[in-house]
């Protein structure tokens, strides 16, 4: 689903933080954050029938799995807001 990054996670986890070079990238100083807002789109609550077996498999992930859900449908959606000319 989607393009994939071309990041070597696996690498990219073993690397230690110093080795990382972050030259090009500026450092966020404090008064960056003390104005730093987070918005987060607000969630409703709905009914959804969904097939039991994959809700199951679901629910099997362990906790969050609504939020999992969630993700997958904005991932759905947003590969498609993209599709339309």
């Amino acid at each position: 689903m989607g393009k994939t990054s071309g990041t070597d996670w696996k690498r990219l986890a073993r690397t230690d933080d110093a080795q990382i070079d972050k030259s090009d990238v500026p450092e966020l100083g404090d008064e960056f954050f003390e104005r730093a807002e987070l918005h987060v789109p607000p969630k409703q609550a709905v009914t959804m029938r969904l097939d039991a077996d994959v809700l199951n498999w679901f629910k099997e992930q362990g906790q969050g799995y609504q939020t999992r859900i969630n993700k997958l449908l904005r991932a759905y959606m947003l590969a498609h807001q993209r599709r339309r000319p």
